[in-house]
């Protein structure tokens, strides 16, 4: 809705990862880049995911009274940016007992982390969920904790991504890497649609608090994996008045709206819709800068 001049906004057929392919092929044309001036603001940009390194140390001493403690922080995952800061943290070393990563239909990282296969879906075979900010099949921050995770070997994780990129999968069962997972203290689990609204309808009727779906599956999924005596911090991600439909569902009323969010849809709006293709982004980039 914003209608500067400079701003322009693109749609493009097809999920999640079909985006963010474009992105990274737009960021790997390194000549291109340069003489665009081409930037990311989500964590494919490492300056994003060193800034949510702090939130885990702002929540850590929030949720303790001395350094002795431990917290485990529960992350809803899709593209693995949130919780790899959480992992970097954990790194940095802030006792972290444990990070939970919390998926939903679409559980790719669910799957790794639970058997050690990395097998990214087809856009057809991602699901449209009521939490679609998960709706992602390849994680773009998964590779930089497989890094940690392989000793930091560079061709070990080349040779595991040429996999990824031609479609395929790996799988690090019967490696040394697997056996080394539980060093760094990643749990996960899964939340479906009934999942999440049911914990919404809980968390309101028990607390008065309203959550976003998202929400809804990091804190279904952490409340599986909490330890006693441990604190637990649940991140939360996002506006529940983002996702009208699903709390409509789960608590027959409409969402709170924030004040500045007030008619919004009612503003006039502008987008381009385009095919997952790069060379036409690029394209459409090159006439307008």
């Amino acid at each position: 809705s914003l209608q500067d001049d400079n701003i322009f906004n693109i749609a493009v057929t097809g999920m999640f990862d079909d985006a963010q392919d474009i992105v990274k092929a737009v960021s790997n044309d390194h000549a291109f880049k340069a003489a665009h001036k081409i930037g990311a603001v989500n964590s494919i940009n490492w300056a994003r995911v060193a800034a949510q390194i702090v939130y885990y140390f702002k929540g850590y001493f929030a949720a303790t009274k001395s350094n002795d403690e431990q917290v485990a922080f529960c992350v809803p995952s899709g593209n693995f940016g949130n919780i790899c800061a959480g992992h970097i943290a954990r790194q940095m070393g802030l006792p972290v007992a444990k990070l939970i990563l919390a998926t939903n239909e679409n559980d790719v990282l669910d799957e790794f982390f639970r058997t050690g296969v990395y097998r990214p879906r087809a856009t057809a075979e991602t699901a449209v969920t009521s939490s679609p900010s998960m709706d992602i099949s390849k994680a773009s921050n998964f590779e930089r904790f497989v890094f940690d995770l392989v000793g930091r070997d560079g061709p070990i994780v080349r040779e595991l991504w040429s996999k990824v990129d031609q479609g395929s999968s790996f799988d690090l069962r019967g490696t040394p890497y697997l056996e080394r997972l539980p060093e760094f203290g990643f749990v996960s689990g899964r939340s479906t649609h009934t999942d999440r609204l049911a914990t919404i309808r809980a968390t309101w009727e028990k607390h008065g608090v309203m959550i976003d779906p998202h929400t809804a599956d990091g804190l279904k999924v952490g409340l599986e994996q909490r330890e006693a005596g441990v604190p637990m911090v649940v991140l939360e991600t996002a506006q529940p008045v983002k996702f009208t439909e699903t709390i409509r569902e789960a608590l027959g009323r409409e969402p709170t709206r924030p004040q500045e969010l007030e008619g919004i849809e009612a503003l006039p709006q502008r987008v381009e819709v385009m095919d997952a293709d790069a060379a036409a982004v690029k394209a459409f980039i090159a006439v307008r800068t």
